[in-house]
């Protein structure tokens, strides 16, 4: 019979250690319940509680409670504003961002269902970086001790420091964070393989939180808000900066917009017509990769064999295929890379459909 895929909450599912053995000390969950000191009365800690809701810094909005932030005296404790998790972009982040950790993953057999309980101790982290990076990294499969998951936590961070550093990525997490379960944190960390290694996948825009930070101060607690911005947009998070023609006309000189659309589709069509296709609208008769192929197949006159793509594509992977498959036969017809990826022109972004017609235009023009 067929294994099946195993949750990776089935990594703790192992008999308990005695009392008192030192593997037994996992790392308490992030803003889990702490047992209070025995000599705090719990009349002392609810008034030290309600002091922090109460006080005009601490929004009445969240709901801190007094168990959750029994800190230590200058210790600081963050959470994400329940608000902010309730807000439809944010969970649709997380939602693709799990979603892609677990496509990558499916031939490990790990399925992440919540991204802080199952990427804190660096197990889940470990085999995401290795299949992104075709690297190996020399560590024990599990390790239940605490120190020995940030030990390998810290390995793992350091590999992916290593590869994000030289290209000016800011580094928002810490192994404290992560191990943690700090979901700011993780989800920092996650965006930033994921825009590394040119997931396909489509992160929402402009995605930020509140975020809610408990400092205890004289023994009392005094607590704040500040913004976290997880996503930008993705030609920013890309890291390509440099502007073109095109982010001059979109922001510049949109009346000018049809007409390159005008000739962009005069010049398609003059060649596509010969297979009787026609194109009306860019930015969605280009999404699925079809009629780029066929473009590069007419412009260069050869014949494009019907098996190296999908005619006929049903998924996002497909259409991703052929309009890659298409990028490769530019770059044997000698064009330069374009600066689009394959997902936004999927994605129907205009303007990465249109950078790669008129990388095509500036070329072919006068062939007849």
């Amino acid at each position: 019979m067929p294994s099946l895929p195993v949750s990776v909450y089935e990594r703790d599912a192992c008999p308990r250690l005695p009392a008192g053995c030192p593997l037994a000390s996992r790392s308490p969950a992030f803003l889990t319940p702490l047992q209070p000191h025995p000599c705090l009365a719990m009349s002392d800690l609810q008034e030290e509680g309600r002091h922090a809701i109460d006080s005009p810094m601490s929004p009445a909005s969240v709901d801190v409670h007094p168990e959750d932030t029994l800190l230590e005296e200058n210790e600081e404790r963050t959470m994400i504003d329940p608000t902010s998790k309730d807000d439809p972009k944010f969970k649709e982040l997380v939602k693709v961002l799990i979603d892609w950790v677990n496509d990558v993953l499916v031939e490990e057999r790990i399925i992440v269902k919540q991204l802080e309980e199952d990427l804190y101790d660096g197990q889940v982290l470990q085999k995401l970086l290795e299949k992104l990076a075709g690297c190996k990294l020399n560590l024990a499969e599990v390790t239940q001790s605490e120190v020995g998951q940030r030990q390998k936590l810290r390995t793992v961070l350091e590999a992916v420091h290593g590869l994000l550093r030289p290209y000016g990525w800011a580094l928002q997490w810490t192994v404290d964070a992560i191990h943690g379960k700090n979901l700011v944190a993780i989800l920092h960390l996650l965006v930033a393989l994921a825009m590394h290694f040119r997931a396909p996948i489509r992160l929402p825009e402009h995605v930020s939180v509140q975020v809610v930070v408990v400092r205890k101060r004289e023994g009392l607690l005094h607590s704040s808000h500040i913004t976290e911005e997880l996503t930008t947009t993705t030609e920013m998070m890309m890291g390509r900066f440099e502007r073109d023609a095109f982010d001059t006309l979109f922001d510049h000189a949109p009346d000018k917009l049809s007409v390159v659309k005008k000739s962009l589709i005069t010049f398609v069509n003059k060649h596509l017509n010969k297979l009787n296709l026609e194109v009306t609208a860019l930015e969605t008769q280009f999404a699925d990769g079809v009629y780029l192929v066929l473009l590069m197949g007419l412009l260069e006159d050869y014949f494009v064999p019907l098996h190296n793509f999908y005619l006929t594509p049903d998924s996002f992977d497909q259409k991703v295929h052929n309009v890659a498959f298409a990028f490769e036969l530019m770059l044997d017809g000698g064009l330069k890379t374009p600066k689009a990826r394959p997902e936004d022109v999927v994605n129907l972004d205009l303007k990465s459909t249109l950078r790669v017609l008129y990388n095509l235009f500036t070329k072919y023009k006068n062939l007849e």
